[in-house]
């Protein structure tokens, strides 16, 4: 079993020193960044090294590299861990052993936060990206807010940093509950796909957990017009203030005119009024993305006109369509999109710029209880959206394996079998790759585990194929 937030847990005054037993997320990273720069001492683990890492060690922090119980110092006075960790973590043990104050990551993420007035972005989907919008408008706008998200934000090298304004944006983590820790002003829901249900055991609680959280929200609640998810959680609330974006007919902030060809162009209608826009990412979902982050933006009291012009200035997150080489005509890219949903919609915004090449996507599935639950969805999706996929076997993360659930479910399910090969070997996988790779292709890898590291694999096997 892993760790789960406590809610009952008593954050300390002081942190004084920290150890952070996996540190090497974008999330603890980032947290870990924040608690350097208020001053304490921190160490860390985690299970490989990282650019996370390497810019950690140069703030001052110490991190091991493996989980063992002599990594944590002996004059440590607060441990944070992440909920990706198992129970029987011997850093996390020993930590309990000596009666140590254990936060899991949102507890000392709200620690940091104190009484700041917090917008917290929480969602199945959209919640990186559009946490990067609103970070980046507010940034044009003038304003100096803190922030953690869950991913770098390309143009500032960063997931977090320490701002001087009593503003602070989260990105709020719905995979376990912990976003209902946050004392939240503004809350913005992306949307309310099922996922993890693992952790809430049916889709009801999970979207309670959503109506929970939006009531909460001390000011303000911009919630998705068009998710289903979302839909159904807007009925259920009894917030009094309720700002709904999307395409649908009756949003507050109406999208259309959606141009997808290239950078996403598009209008948004509110309060009477027309702006119009264009990003500098592609795809339809971040045009919605962006009318979400508009929304909290005027909610936050600022001119339209100058919202929409500071999040047309966002360039994107990391693991988001991020391009990481060309080699011989042929794109490799990486995208964090781990749910079906998710994948459609990355699949989608490349096609949108890919011109006359192919999209061939390497995926890796991610936990055996969703590789389970959606094998039938991923392969509808990845059948419609790539041309060819290449499916690699499921990142287990926090799961122990289910016999018989593999990424042969996902390939299986195929219609069209000369459209997929299910490889478990990466070198082999890479290999195939480039072989089926043509002057302009796309290659897409899709996933929330360690798929990113079979990049240089991919980018090797493409200079090989090419000699």
């Amino acid at each position: 079993m892993t760790i789960k937030p406590d809610p009952t847990a008593q954050i300390p005054a002081d942190l004084g020193a920290v150890h952070f037993v996996g540190i090497g997320g974008s999330g603890m990273s980032g947290i870990a960044r924040l608690v350097l720069g208020d001053g304490h001492r921190v160490t860390g683990s985690d299970v490989r090294d990282s650019a996370n890492i390497a810019a950690l060690r140069e703030l001052g922090a110490v991190v091991a590299i493996g989980h063992d119980a002599a990594n944590l110092p002996d004059d440590v006075d607060t441990v944070v861990v992440t909920g990706a960790l198992w129970q029987d973590n011997p850093e996390y043990q020993l930590a309990l052993q000596r009666g140590l104050p254990v936060l899991h990551r949102s507890q000392a993420l709200a620690a940091l936060i104190g009484g700041r007035r917090l917008v917290s972005v929480a969602g199945a989907h959209g919640k990186t990206t559009s946490t990067g919008m609103i970070v980046t408008g507010l940034l044009e706008l003038g304003e100096d807010p803190s922030f953690v998200n869950g991913g770098v934000i390309a143009d500032l090298g960063v997931s977090s940093a320490a701002g001087d304004a009593e503003l602070f944006v989260v990105e709020a983590d719905e995979s376990d509950g912990s976003f209902l820790l946050y004392d939240t002003s503004i809350a913005l829901i992306t949307n309310v796909d099922p996922d993890h249900l693992d952790h809430y055991g049916s889709r009801d609680a999970f979207e309670q957990a959503f109506v929970d959280f939006a009531d909460r929200a001390r000011e303000l609640v911009v919630i998705s017009s068009d998710d289903p998810g979302a839909t159904r959680v807007r009925e259920r609330l009894s917030h009094g203030s309720v700002v709904t974006f999307g395409e649908a007919a009756d949003a507050t902030v109406r999208v259309h005119s959606v141009e997808t060809d290239g950078p996403v162009a598009f209008a948004i209608d509110y309060d009477g009024a027309t702006y119009t826009a264009r990003l500098r990412i592609p795809g339809r979902h971040n045009a919605i993305n962006a009318a979400g982050a508009f929304a909290v933006l005027v909610g936050l009291g600022h001119d339209p006109a100058a919202a929409l012009a500071g999040i047309e200035r966002f360039g994107g997150t990391g693991r988001r369509f991020e391009l990481h080489g060309t080699v011989g005509g042929v794109s490799v890219y990486d995208d964090y999109a781990h749910h079906p949903t998710e994948v459609a919609a990355a699949l989608a915004a490349a096609r949108t710029v890919v011109g006359d090449g192919r999209i061939i996507a390497v995926h890796q599935p991610h936990t055996y209880s969703r590789t389970q639950a959606f094998a039938q969805e991923f392969a509808d999706v990845l059948e419609q959206y790539a041309d060819e996929t290449v499916v690699l076997d499921v990142y287990g993360a926090r799961e122990d394996p289910v016999p018989g659930v593999t990424g042969a479910l996902v390939s299986e399910r195929f219609a069209d079998a000369s459209k997929v090969a299910f490889i478990v070997d990466w070198q082999e996988a890479a290999d195939h790759t480039a072989k089926i790779a043509r002057d302009g292709d796309f290659v897409i890898t899709l996933g929330c585990g360690d798929v990113y590291r079979i990049v240089p694999q991919l980018l090797g096997s493409l200079e090989r194929e090419r000699e």
